[in-house]
């Protein structure tokens, strides 16, 4: 409950192409639920194709809140926090709050160095007196006293329930004042390349599609097979806490609220019962699909798609299946020789003979 709401709450949120960090839902309904009202919040969306991402925010249920457009190069979070730090949005918030994503965590200290503010780290909850954190790898939360001003995160996977714009819609505005130069741009590290995320390791917080692993699975071997399922689709794995007790899964990939917190846009549970202790951590996926041998659990209640089914099986059918079309798709290719030729290079024997 809060007991001191803040005059004002700026959520800054980093774009790539027209794409905001995940988890800047999550800042904006934590930015609403501290506000006495949403005309004190004002999001700055900064980066490549911002008006996208502000177009993206409005249709979610954001569009009674002010954005305010940065247009700006590659993410160079020493230069942005330079070119923030004078905007009267930024300068005259009592909270600067962004999403606990990659992004966030990079632009947040920066920017509070900048404001000359303490900065809260992956705030679960934040009002005009106090804050809540997690603690021990998440293991433990701990409440603090807030003295204003302040530059916050918030952890991912919070606050990501539906929302309804209360009010009229605020259309989109450039912010003036804001000049990333290239003298500011010296703070930042050259990048010579971005990697496409790899599925197997990237940071579950952040992954659009998850398979998560339950005790239903049975084995380590069927874990083995679920990854290589996962290998095939590009997605992740997560699994419950054990799961990773057992030693099946690294506890980094346990979704929970003793784990991490996700939300994916498409989360398939196999052999997950659905404890509130897992499914707490889910977030708020697009899609979500249960193969369990139990049509009653919480987890297929939960699931827009339930299959009653042996998930062990499950796994080894898509496996062979995923196996049999990677098989025939490189047939179809064509194998390299030694020689460096390929299938498709052969001379065809029918036409040989025909000669």
């Amino acid at each position: 409950m809060v007991t001191s709401a803040p005059s004002s709450v700026t959520v800054v949120v980093a774009v790539r192409d027209g794409e905001g960090a995940v988890g800047a839902t999550d800042a904006l309904g934590m930015a609403l639920e501290m506000a006495a009202a949403p005309s004190d919040v004002q999001v700055v969306l900064i980066g490549r194709e911002p008006a996208t991402a502000a177009a993206t925010l409005a249709e979610e249920g954001f569009a009674d809140v002010a954005m305010r457009l940065v247009h700006a190069a590659d993410f160079a979070p020493g230069a942005w926090s330079e070119g923030l730090r004078a905007a009267p949005v930024i300068t005259d918030a009592d909270v600067v709050l962004l999403p606990g994503s990659a992004d966030g965590r990079d632009l947040a200290p920066r920017l509070a160095a900048a404001l000359q503010r303490p900065l809260l780290a992956g705030v679960l909850a934040l009002d005009g007196e106090r804050a809540v954190l997690p603690r021990a790898s998440g293991h433990a939360l701990a409440e603090t006293r807030v003295t204003l001003p302040v530059v916050a995160t918030c952890q991912a996977g919070i606050g990501t329930a539906p929302r309804d714009a209360v009010g009229d819609p605020v259309p989109a505005e450039q912010l003036d004042g804001v000049s990333i130069g290239t003298d500011a741009a010296r703070r930042d590290a050259e990048v010579l390349g971005v990697d496409d995320a790899d599925a197997a390791t990237m940071d579950l917080a952040e992954a659009p599609f998850i398979l998560g692993v339950g005790a239903g699975l049975g084995s380590p071997e069927a874990v083995d097979a679920l990854n290589e399922v996962a290998e095939a689709l590009d997605a992740s794995v997560g699994a419950t806490r054990v799961v990773t007790d057992e030693g099946w899964v690294p506890h980094e990939r346990q979704i929970g609220t003793t784990g991490v917190v996700v939300d994916p846009r498409t989360y398939v549970a196999f052999g997950i019962s659905g404890a509130v202790q897992h499914t707490s951590g889910l977030g708020a996926p697009d899609h979500v699909i249960s193969v369990n041998t139990d049509p009653h659990c919480p987890m297929m209640q939960l699931s827009d798609l339930a299959i009653v089914a042996d998930a062990p099986a499950v796994v080894e059918e898509l496996r062979r299946r995923l196996t049999a079309t990677k098989t025939a798709a490189e047939a179809r290719e064509g194998t390299v020789a030694t020689d460096g030729t390929t299938d498709a290079d052969a001379p065809d024997a029918r036409n040989e003979e025909a000669v």
